[in-house]
C-alpha cells in the first residue's frame, strides 16, 4: 500500500482504506469451483478400478467359442451397454466401501488421504451416490437381458454382504478373500450372459476364474501386511489381519494358485485341449504375480496401478493372446498325442 502515501489524500482517510484493505485481506477466502468440489465424489466410485471389469472379455470370448452365432451387431451394442452397467454398479460397491471402512481408513498411512477420512465429503451425498450409482446400473443391465440383470444383482448384492455390518463378510479370515474374490467368476458370467441366456458357463471355469481371484486378494493382503509391518496396528486396520501373519497368508496364496490350476486342467481337457499348450505361460505368471507382494511398498495393494508395471502388462496380454488364439485355432495333433493309451490285458 506504499502507493497511497504519494497521493496527498487526508490522513484519516488514507488510513480508512488501508485498514479496510487489510480487513479484506485477512477475511478472503479462495472460492473452489464446482468441479473441484465433486472431484472427491468421483474419487470414491472408483472409475480408476473399471479396468477390473475386463475379467468380463473371456467370459465373452468363451461364449463365442460355445456359440459362433451369438455373436452379431446387436450384440456388441449389448456388450458396451454391459460393459457401463457393470462400472456403475462395481462404483456403487466401491462408494459404499468407502463410505463405511472411512474410520479405520484413517489408520492406513496411505488410505488416511482418501476423501472421506480427510473430510472432503458430505456422508448423507456419499449415502445418496452409492444408491443412484446402483440403481442407474441395474436399469441398464436390464436393458441387456434378464439373465444379466439377474447376475449384476448378485454383484451389487456381494457388495452388501462385503461390506455391512453386521455381515460384513470382510471382517473374516478367509472370507474376507473368498467373498471378494467371487466377484470374479460373476463378471465372466455377466460377460457370458450378454451372448448366452440358455445356460451358464461349465463349473470347473467358474471355479477356476474364482480361485484365481482368490491369488490376486490373498496377494494383496500379503502385501497390505507388510507394508503396514506392525501386527497390531494391522490389526486395528482390517480385522482379519488379527488372524493373519505372513506364513498363513503364503500360504494361501500357494493354495489358490494350485485350485485354480487345477480347475483351469480340468476344463481344458473337457472341452478345449488345445489350451494345454498355454500351461507354461500360465504357470509362469503365478510367480511373476506373487513376485510382486514381496516388493516394498508393493503395486499388488494397488490394483488400479498394476498398469505402470509394463513387464506385467505385457505378459498378461501376450497369455490371453494365447488363451484366445487357441480357443478358435484346432490342432489336431494335440488331440492324439493326448488321447489315452489303454494297454492289452
Amino acid at each position: 500500500m506504499s502507493h497511497l502515501k504519494s497521493i496527498n489524500l487526508p490522513k484519516t482517510v488514507a488510513s480508512n482504506i488501508i485498514n479496510d484493505s487489510h480487513h479484506i485481506e485477512e477475511n478472503y477466502e479462495p472460492k473452489t469451483s464446482l468441479i473441484s468440489r465433486w472431484i472427491p465424489y468421483i474419487q470414491i466410485a472408483r472409475p480408476d478400478h473399471w479396468f477390473k471389469n475386463i475379467f468380463m472379455l473371456p467370459g465373452i470370448a468363451f461364449a463365442a467359442f460355445d456359440t459362433p452365432s451369438s455373436l452379431s451387431w446387436n450384440s456388441v451394442r449389448h456388450i458396451f451397454i454391459g460393459l457401463f452397467a457393470t462400472c456403475l454398479v462395481a462404483s456403487s460397491n466401491y462408494t459404499i466401501n468407502e463410505i463405511l471402512d472411512a474410520p479405520k481408513d484413517r489408520l492406513h498411512p496411505i488410505k488416511k488421504d482418501r476423501p472421506i477420512p480427510s473430510g472432503k465429503i458430505n456422508l448423507p451425498m456419499a449415502y445418496l451416490e452409492w444408491i443412484f450409482l446402483g440403481v442407474l446400473g441395474l436399469a441398464l443391465g436390464w436393458l441387456v437381458n434378464f439373465h444379466f440383470f439377474l447376475c449384476l444383482s448378485l454383484l451389487l448384492f456381494m457388495g452388501f454382504l462385503y461390506n455391512i455390518p453386521p455381515v460384513r463378510l470382510k471382517d473374516f479370515p478367509y472370507l474376507d478373500v473368498i467373498s471378494e474374490a467371487i466377484n470374479n467368476p460373476i463378471r465372466l458370467c455377466l460377460g457370458w450372459f450378454i451372448l448366452i441366456q440358455a445356460y451358464p458357463p461349465t463349473l470347473s471355469l467358474i471355479m477356476a476364474y474364482w480361485m484365481i481371484g482368490a491369488f490376486f486378494m490373498t496377494t494383496k493382503r500379503f502385501a497390505e501386511y507388510r507394508r503396514i509391518a506392525d501386527p497390531a496396528v494391522a490389526a486395528k486396520y482390517r480385522k482379519s489381519f488379527s488372524y493373519y501373519n505372513d506364513y498363513r497368508l503364503l500360504l494361501s496364496m500357494v493354495y489358490y494358485a494350485s485350485a485354480f490350476s487345477l480347475f483351469f486342467g480340468i476344463f481344458l481337457i473337457r472341452y478345449r485341449i488345445e489350451l494345454i499348450l498355454s500351461i507354461p505361460f500360465l504357470a509362469g505368471f503365478i510367480p511373476v504375480y506373487m513376485r510382486l507382494g514381496f516388493w516394498e511398498d508393493s503395486p499388488a495393494q494397488y490394483p488400479e496401478r498394476l498398469y505402470k508395471q509394463k513387464g506385467l502388462v505385457f505378459y498378461t496380454a501376450f497369455c490371453l493372446m494365447i488363451i484366445v488364439a487357441l480357443l478358435f485355432i484346432d490342432i489336431p495333433i494335440i488331440d492324439r498325442l493326448f488321447q489315452p493309451i489303454h494297454l492289452p490285458k
